[in-house]
């Protein structure tokens, strides 16, 4: 038996989400990676276990999972067995063999996360599955200002939505920026792990920080305050994208910009 680290990126439009619901007609990344890779090495009980329950329209560029399976494909090949059997929204990037004692979620080191964001007077409608719109001028520098109080370790309570379960709503926060490409704003976020819908959160305020609605100075205040209500809106998901997860002794994903 050997366990197969996958790296999968995804367009998440048409999905509920990357994990499977209870009702089998919900189209999620998992349901749909799970079935093909049944049919590939002919296991009908085949599971992933996923490195990031990314939510409904978030994309991805290189999720993580792993399947434990006996097969003599050869690892490096999965990726290109897989293509004919995956639904055109859905690719293993790269297949690699990790230790039986490996875990995508339990040996995660890092998460990095862009949230894209569509910033003039018109809408573009190349951009409308992958960016959020933004009609008022947004302050860059402003919002770099707001980013860099984010890094660090804090009880990040203040941006997580309700309906979590976690038990600690602490987290580290390695690196956090805000860059422009023409009409395009990304915010650039790395860290340990991330509470649900965190990042979408910390977008919603940093984009009211670019608008002079919140003052970077009060970030720290509304991260001290631990109240949801004090952070500002949960951006939309489709400008969302799970950029890379990263491990201490395997392959990296995908670089960022791909």
């Amino acid at each position: 038996m050997k366990r197969i680290l996958l790296t999968i990126a995804y367009d998440g439009t048409k999905f509920s989400g990357w994990q499977k619901q209870l009702l089998p007609e919900v189209r999620t990344v998992e349901g749909e990676l799970e079935k093909a890779l049944r049919i590939l090495f002919r296991c009908p009980d085949l599971t992933c276990i996923g490195a990031s329950r990314t939510d409904r329209g978030v994309h991805a560029l290189g999720q993580r999972a792993t399947i434990d399976v006996e097969t003599t494909i050869p690892v490096e090949r999965i990726s290109l067995a897989s293509q004919a059997l995956l639904p055109e929204d859905i690719v293993v990037v790269r297949a690699e063999e990790v230790p039986a004692t490996f875990h995508p979620r339990y040996d995660c080191v890092k998460k990095t996360y862009e949230y894209r964001i569509w910033n003039g007077q018109t809408k573009n409608p190349k951009e409308r599955l992958y960016s959020t719109f933004v009609y008022s001028a947004l302050d860059l520098e402003k919002m770099n200002m707001a980013a860099k109080n984010f890094v660090g370790t804090h009880d990040f309570a203040a941006f997580c939505a309700a309906g979590s379960s976690v038990t600690s709503t602490v987290r580290t926060i390695f690196d956090c920026f805000v860059k422009q490409e023409s009409r395009v704003i990304k915010i650039m976020v790395t860290g340990d792990g991330f509470l649900y819908n965190m990042v979408r959160i910390l977008a919603g305020t940093l984009i009211a920080v670019g608008q002079g609605k919140i003052p970077p100075e009060e970030i720290l205040q509304i991260i001290e305050s631990k109240k949801r209500e004090n952070a500002g809106v949960t951006a939309e998901p489709q400008g969302l994208t799970l950029q890379e997860i990263y491990y201490d002794f395997v392959g990296k994903a995908i670089d960022s910009a791909g």
